[in-house]
């Protein structure tokens, strides 16, 4: 690395430790990510059929969730909220679903790299299910997918330095 990257990163997460202080939002687990659910007995839920899932990003550098579920074969929409404050070039979101058996670690250290093309590492588009845009505080993304295949898919967010706590896996049925 470059010594401009070394002071930039080390500024980025001094900046990061000043700013993750105080009060961290925090989600209950049992807290679901689907929208739209029914209680009835005998019925499956709207959201589970149509696979409606929504996650949201905070300036602390955490997901409010680290298991998303949905049906192979249906369509998937999944919406990224960032629910922090700060821009998106000190403290930037996305979420990129991974085939099965990439190399998260190896795929985040090309991601770091690739910043003209919003940390999404061009030479990995085939380990790539979908991603969502890079997102700054406030802002949200909605993207749509399907995954035919039932499996355990790893999802993180590529911003530099994030995906040591910002990841986690859809686990598709």
């Amino acid at each position: 690395m470059n010594k401009k990257v070394q002071i930039s990163m080390l500024m980025l997460m001094g900046f990061l430790a000043i700013t993750s202080c105080g009060k961290k939002e925090t989600v209950p687990a049992d807290q679901s990510t689907e929208v739209n659910e029914t209680e009835s007995e005998g019925v499956q839920p709207e959201a589970a059929v149509e696979n409606v899932l929504v996650i949201e990003g905070n300036d602390q550098m955490q997901f409010n969730t680290k298991e998303l579920k949905a049906i192979a074969g249906k369509p998937i929409t999944l919406t990224l909220k960032h629910t922090g404050k700060i821009p998106k070039e000190a403290m930037g979101h996305n979420l990129v679903i991974l085939q099965e058996g990439t190399d998260e670690a190896a795929f985040a250290a090309k991601a770091i790299n690739a910043k003209d093309t919003d940390y999404i590492p061009a030479s990995e588009k085939a380990s790539i299910i979908a991603h969502t845009k890079l997102l700054g505080g406030g802002e949200t993304d909605t993207i749509e997918f399907t995954i035919d295949k039932k499996g355990t898919y790893n999802f993180l967010c590529t911003f530099p330095g994030h995906v040591a706590m910002m990841k986690g896996v859809l686990i598709v049925e």
